[in-house]
């Protein structure tokens, strides 16, 4: 799988998704850049370089873990052999009780592109902020 090509940074994202869904260390090792200086950032967890990024799929994914994730693009910036999407991630939990909020993440992913085709490079995650007047602030007045 390591010589599939993806043609934009559009082809690699999705790429990316699929193997998160779909739990899949061999799809997701294709997408990834087969450079040292790839990172991978979650929120609550380390940073994340080179060949870990990879072992790091690789025991999620041996664990079970698989994701289910509806991705909106936020902004795209793009240009030359280098595009960034900042993105927002809604992630589905099946058995979460109806009704229930979907738990939201900003994300952001960093595709390069080389003699293989765009790859991913970057991926990090972070929390929305909370909505305004969730600790008070902007509270209209009594």
């Amino acid at each position: 799988l390591h010589s599939m090509s993806f043609a934009t940074p559009q082809d690699a994202e999705d790429a990316f998704y699929d193997a998160l869904e779909g739990g899949d260390a061999e799809a997701m090792a294709a997408v990834w850049d087969p450079a040292a200086d790839i990172a991978c950032l979650l929120p609550m967890s380390p940073l994340i370089q080179g060949p870990e990024v990879m072992e790091m799929w690789r025991s999620m994914f041996e664990q079970g873990m698989a994701f289910d994730i509806q991705v909106s693009h936020l902004a795209w910036i793009e240009g030359g052999d280098m595009a960034l999407h900042l993105i927002e991630e809604r992630i589905g939990q099946p058995d979460r009780a109806a009704g229930g909020p979907v738990p939201t993440v900003y994300g952001t992913n960093l595709f390069r592109r080389g003699s293989e085709g765009w790859r991913l490079v970057m991926h990090q995650n972070s929390p929305v902020p909370p909505p305004p007047g969730a600790f008070g602030e902007g509270a209209p007045p009594a």
